[in-house]
């Protein structure tokens, strides 16, 4: 019997708007206690020493770790509670304190924010001087009452039934798992910021700095949509519009991207000569899967063990978009698109063995159902326009499948109109975001008097830790005033020249 996550159809779809799509790799240990009984109050709320670990094996965060019991459906207050589990990153001792936190608000949606910091931590160093950092992992995320939905199916091995009917299986498997301990319709946007607000009453904070990345950036412009007063900044890492509709333009905004990247190996003539064209060669490789997988050996990274297993269509796919969100990870693209073009196929699938392992845990899949279906499931169709993309319509297939079988909670009637106010914000997007591009972060603009774009040339997605930006999200956090930001450090980024062969980019 195999263990199978929810989402089978292509790693892609597990992570559908994750931010810090550059760390892959989740948490490992959950944050360890190093204070003994030792108590602090922050408002009304008790912390106590804690260590949140690095993903990386590396020196973890020092924190102080607490949690909020809340509703789990406020329109029954007395009826089952939750727990939120919440960091707190204390300011500097000696500091000029400032009263207004920052909240970082993860990707995904899914992720937990507690297990994401730590790979963020130093871009938060010179913010931490004067300010708080509250890291909340959302409900259903992370240890706040998580909807994972890891899964065992027989058939999955033994059938041949097809993708979506398996998955179909599955999600009702997992709904119906999930459903004993959880009213998984309580599980959306709109409730984790009415716990935010909730965990702001409890610290005593006048008013939030809300940096959201990816998915998160959803969650800070509802926040500041239902309480502006309580806002005083927003920064948007790779923004997603409240009007748009998850799923529906995910193909597209892949194959644009993909354009960009596979361009800068068209532009070099020695990159070009020696790997051909890639898109095409991209195009002729999943045609052939498509039509049939290929058997292929190859040495699994995680266990250094000798396998011969099939590649499939889907895993390139996969593998493809989230390449795409790292320009690092984009750079080796052309050369193992090619390779895998003159039949070589064994460093592709243990690229999209290595990528699945990788990204096993990142999400609490059934968290993200419940955001997902209620708030955009009616408007995912497919659209023939997407024929012959990477992606086709196999993600809103998918999701559109899942969000048959999935419970839906109510969303406001205005849910989906653009956020519309005076709050400062800071919007930064990546030149080659695949999945949120920087036409969104002009959409989101339109309507924030006090906003300012700005478009970091040749990064993908989650960009606040490229070049100079860190810096000019502290100096903004310190004014509220992204007009006054002096970003010309930023011309200094460039793309990642790809890569020629397995040395890097020179021929």
């Amino acid at each position: 019997m195999r263990n199978f996550t929810l989402l089978p159809l292509a790693t892609a779809l597990a992570l559908a708007l994750a931010g810090c799509a550059e760390q892959a790799t989740p948490g490992a240990d959950k944050a360890a206690s190093t204070g003994g009984d030792t108590q602090e109050l922050l408002g009304s709320l008790s912390f106590t020493p804690c260590t949140l670990p690095s993903a990386f094996g590396g020196e973890g965060v020092e924190a102080k770790c607490g949690a909020l019991e809340v509703p789990e459906n406020r329109a029954e207050p007395n009826s089952r509670k939750i727990r939120l589990n919440i960091a707190w990153i204390p300011a500097s001792e000696g500091a000029d304190l400032q009263p207004d936190p920052v909240f970082f608000l993860a990707g995904g949606p899914g992720q937990s924010a507690v297990d994401t910091y730590p790979q963020l931590a130093p871009i938060f160093n010179r913010i931490g001087r004067q300010r708080h950092v509250i890291l909340v992992d959302q409900r259903g995320t992370g240890d706040s009452h998580p909807l994972n939905c890891d899964v065992e199916m027989d058939a999955m091995e033994d059938s041949a039934a097809d993708d979506l009917d398996a998955l179909a299986r599955m999600t009702q498997a997992c709904r119906d798992r999930l459903g004993k301990t959880a009213d998984l319709r309580q599980y959306g946007t709109t409730a984790a910021v009415a716990d935010l607000d909730a965990v702001r009453a409890a610290i005593g904070a006048p008013q939030l700095n809300l940096i959201g990345v990816s998915y998160g950036t959803r969650v800070a412009q509802q926040y500041a949509m239902r309480h502006p007063d309580r806002t005083r900044s927003i920064t948007l890492d790779s923004p997603v519009p409240n009007a748009l509709i998850l799923g529906n333009i995910w193909a597209r905004n892949l194959d644009d991207a993909l354009a960009k990247q596979f361009a800068l190996c068209s532009a070099d003539a020695t990159c070009r000569d020696k790997l051909g064209d890639t898109r095409a060669e991209l195009d002729t490789l999943m045609n052939k899967l498509r039509a049939a997988p290929v058997n292929v050996t190859y040495r699994d990274a995680n266990t250094g063990e000798e396998r011969t297993e099939p590649l499939t269509a889907s895993e390139v796919a996969g593998l493809v978009r989230m390449y795409a969100y790292m320009p690092a990870m984009a750079a080796l693209l052309p050369l193992q698109i090619h390779e895998a073009s003159q039949g070589r196929y064994g460093n592709l699938k243990a690229l999209t063995v290595m990528l699945t392992h990788a990204m096993k845990d990142q999400m609490a899949s059934g968290m993200q159902l419940s955001v997902v279906c209620a708030e955009d499931g009616d408007g995912i169709v497919g659209d023939a326009a997407n024929e012959g993309t990477v992606l086709g319509n196999s993600l809103t297939d998918g999701i559109g499948t899942m969000c048959k079988h999935w419970p839906r909670g109510e969303v406001p009637a205005d849910f989906h109109k653009p956020l519309s106010t005076k709050v400062p914000a800071l919007i930064i997007a990546g030149e080659f975001d695949p999945v949120t591009p920087p036409k969104y972060g002009e959409e989101v603009l339109r309507t924030l008097p006090n906003g300012r774009l700005l478009v970091l040339k040749g990064q993908g997605h989650s960009v606040l830790g490229a070049g100079c930006m860190p810096r000019l999200f502290a100096e903004f956090i310190d004014t509220a005033n992204a007009a006054a930001l002096d970003a010309k450090c930023l011309t200094s980024l460039s793309p990642m020249a790809p890569f020629q062969n397995f040395n890097g980019a020179q021929p």
